[in-house]
């Protein structure tokens, strides 16, 4: 590849940046948020899903069977990756977009509608293993396009802002995830939540699908806009071109991977391994859910001005440091503050890196690629580690005794995402002060 003169530095915006509005936006990640809902109720409701289609089993293997179907959703996302990211390289980003947010859809009201194993045996785990499948599949078609779109229809000089609402979504989401959670957890007795009530808050979920369609449908096409080149693309479009952005990027997001998937089970650690109360223990959910998306979006604006790179390493080392401390002590103390307090901070520190992390591996990639590359990148990493994650914890735990088994689980992932990140080029553009709002006022 031939680098450009180092007075050339990185590239110019184009001459006419896209102006994008709040609709759009929402267009775009409402897919992403609706995805982490589901993650949220289903780690929330892992105990009562799997009373309902694995019983007979112990207390143990009822989640782990639980869990394990969970985590089997993932291991169609590489393949979904690259089937809707194709799709979207070459016919649009938004067919490909509505596409995938239509099976997302078809998946999780499946598994809000199957009736459990008391009323039609075997073939009620059978159902929740394939709606698990489809969505794994319309997931991994997910990501790639939709980030893609972020960054091709947002200005250069504030993509790390607009990248960053893909990784709030799934804060929101977890937020509200946690907040249904709570109500219904206070609203109904024990014997409604476990018979039927955790069916209540997938179908709150599933009332997002019209709107999301509708929205997805007004989107403008971004495929064929012209972009600037950039002084990071390869000079060619094939995959060995890419190899080193690839390594990276599948770096980056094991390790933001397994600390996102780790905050999604604090609930079940709270519970489980701490012996919290279930009011409480949500707390931690909530808690995610509010400072990651705070922390998301500043740190999205702030990698728009300092650099993908500053805001990917310094945060993940304050990260790497407080770990250890943050488990630690709730283990000691088993109170509410200090699993709140130790929440909000790991949040914070973990959400920081994930705006510019998501952009910056897009924009590494070359535009006739990037929908299916990024989402390849995504949903492998995703696959081997996110729907793993919660399984090897719970298995940790149960097997050594050792309360901290989360914590050097995250500490090892911290480690590659450092490593990662260190070695990643710079790929922000050099950009006037940008004096325009956050969000284009009009929808």
């Amino acid at each position: 590849m031939t680098e450009p003169a180092p007075s050339a530095g990185p590239s110019a915006p184009d001459p006419a940046p896209p102006t994008i509005s709040r609709r759009q936006v929402a267009a775009a990640v409402i897919g992403n948020g609706l995805e982490f809902y589901d993650f949220t109720t289903y780690a929330y409701f892992a105990v009562q899903i799997g009373h309902s289609f694995f019983p007979g089993q112990s207390a143990f293997a009822s989640v782990m069977l639980s869990l394990a179907t969970f985590g089997a959703g993932f291991l169609l996302r590489p393949i979904g990756s690259v089937v809707i990211g194709r799709y979207a390289d070459r016919v649009g980003r938004r067919p490909a977009m509505i596409f995938s947010f239509s099976l997302m859809g078809v998946a999780i009201l499946g598994l809000a509608l199957t009736p459990n194993f008391a009323r039609i045996g075997i073939l009620a785990p059978l159902l929740v293993l394939m709606w698990r499948l489809t969505q794994g599949f319309a997931l991994g078609g997910e990501v790639g396009p939709t980030t893609a779109y972020l960054v091709e229809a947002s200005p250069p000089g504030k993509r790390g802002f607009y990248g960053a609402w893909q990784g709030a979504s799934q804060s929101i989401a977890s937020l509200v995830g946690g907040l249904v959670g709570v109500s219904l957890a206070h609203g109904f007795g024990a014997a409604s939540l476990e018979s039927w009530g955790w069916r209540v808050a997938f179908l709150l979920g599933a009332l997002a699908l019209p709107f999301g369609l509708v929205l997805r449908r007004s989107l403008p096409e971004t495929l064929h806009r012209p972009e600037a080149a950039s002084h990071v693309h390869p000079a060619s479009a094939s995959l060995g071109a890419h190899r080193r952005v690839i390594v990276l990027g599948l770096a980056l997001i094991t390790a933001s991977t397994i600390s996102t998937y780790v905050f999604s089970y604090m609930t079940t650690y709270a519970i489980t391994t701490l012996h919290m109360p279930p009011e409480i223990s949500l707390g931690a959910t909530v808690a995610n859910g509010a400072f990651g998306l705070v922390a998301t979006l500043a740190g999205g604006f702030l990698c728009d001005r300092f650099g993908r790179k500053a805001l990917m390493i310094w945060p993940r080392i304050g990260f790497l440091i407080a770990t250890y401390p943050a488990f630690y002590l709730m283990v000691r103390n088993h109170d509410a503050l200090t699993l709140l307090t130790a929440t909000a901070v790991l949040s914070i520190l973990g959400s920081l890196t994930t705006a510019a992390a998501l952009v910056a591996i897009t924009e590494s990639l070359r535009k006739e690629i990037r929908g299916a590359t990024m989402g390849a990148v995504y949903a492998t990493a995703v696959a081997l580690f996110g729907g793993t994650t919660q399984l090897v914890i719970h298995w940790l735990i149960h097997v050594t005794g050792d309360p901290l088994s989360p914590a050097w689980y995250m500490i090892a992932s911290i480690l590659i995402g450092l490593v990662a990140s260190l070695m990643m080029k710079e790929t922000a553009p050099r950009l006037a002060p940008i004096r325009a709002g956050p969000l284009a006022a009009h929808s």
